[in-house]
């Protein structure tokens, strides 16, 4: 079997934002001017989280992670290796000689200003520029991104997913924050007595933004996409429980979609979440949530 060589990027990529995708442009490039596989390498899950023991809540799903560098830079080869013990304890140096390059032939890295790896974090931009050196590998250090004088960081776009400041969130990741998930059953209220409603199941760990409703666009799996209103909360005037839910109301769709996987991509966030007297009253707030999201997607045409 031949071997692949590939121009590998390395970080985590929770977000995919535009920082990333410098170093995910850079790697695409170098990959085909040398007739090459252009691949990324990263963790199932956040080292800190592991070494901490402190949740770390995902900007974005495994899936979604591999989805969104596949959709906007062209790059099909994830390896979302585990972060187990063999990758707590591995040397800086014996990650770059035995694993990046032995185990999968990487011929030139890319990597960000700020990238620290190894054992007890001992890599550094620095020291991976070194050792490419020496090795005769190729490599590239992409300096940080900004947006209105404000670094790109996964940090500052958690907080902002976090405040429902989607619009702004999107911003800085140079596109919809993305949310995949399998719809499952709810109570059937949406559905039966509102509009056609998908309840998506929320990947494990991965964060939901602010409770709200928010302008957003369902993509189903055969590649249709329609605009929806969707609600990230407890829904309180139909369920009293506490359980956080994501459900969209897709408008202009008929059919059964138990089961089915979507991409949800929000765009806006419209109001806070509400409790309200009926649900006559809900349903003519839900219709003038749908009036403004076909309205922003009209003004909005580029998306």
């Amino acid at each position: 079997m031949s071997i692949k060589e590939k121009v590998i990027a390395l970080g985590f990529f929770d977000g995919v934002h535009l920082g990333h995708g410098a170093l995910l442009r850079r790697t695409a490039e170098e990959a085909a001017a040398r007739g090459v596989t252009p691949a990324v390498f990263t963790f199932d899950r956040p080292p800190k989280e592991v070494i901490t023991g402190q949740p770390c809540p995902l900007i974005n799903s495994a899936e979604d992670r591999r989805g969104l560098i596949r959709r906007l830079y062209g790059i099909d080869e994830v390896l979302m290796v585990p972060f187990d013990h063999e990758m707590m304890t591995t040397p800086w140096d014996d990650f770059v000689r035995d694993i990046l390059i032995r185990r999968y032939h990487a011929v030139h890295l890319v990597a960000g200003h700020d990238h620290h790896f190894g054992h007890k974090n001992q890599g550094s931009p620095e020291r991976l520029q070194a050792l490419c050196a020496q090795l005769g590998l190729g490599c590239d250090i992409i300096p940080k991104v900004e947006v209105a004088g404000i670094t790109v960081s996964s940090t500052y776009i958690r907080r902002l997913v976090e405040l429902g400041q989607i619009d702004r969130a999107n911003r800085f990741l140079g596109h919809p924050h993305t949310l995949t998930g399998t719809v499952r059953h709810g109570r059937g209220i949406g559905s039966s007595q509102l509009f056609p409603t998908a309840n998506v199941a929320i990947p494990p760990h991965v964060l939901v933004p602010s409770h709200g409703v928010y302008v957003t666009r369902v993509t189903l799996t055969d590649g249709s996409v329609y605009p929806a209103v969707t609600n990230v909360g407890t829904r309180p005037t139909v369920h009293n429980g506490s359980d956080v839910t994501v459900e969209a109301c897709l408008l202009d769709f008929a059919g059964d979609l138990y089961g089915k996987t979507i991409r949800v991509e929000f765009f806006q966030h419209l109001r806070d979440e509400m409790r309200f007297d009926s649900l006559d009253a809900l349903k003519a707030q839900i219709a003038a949530d749908a009036e403004t999201t076909r309205r922003y997607f009209v003004e909005h045409t580029e998306l």
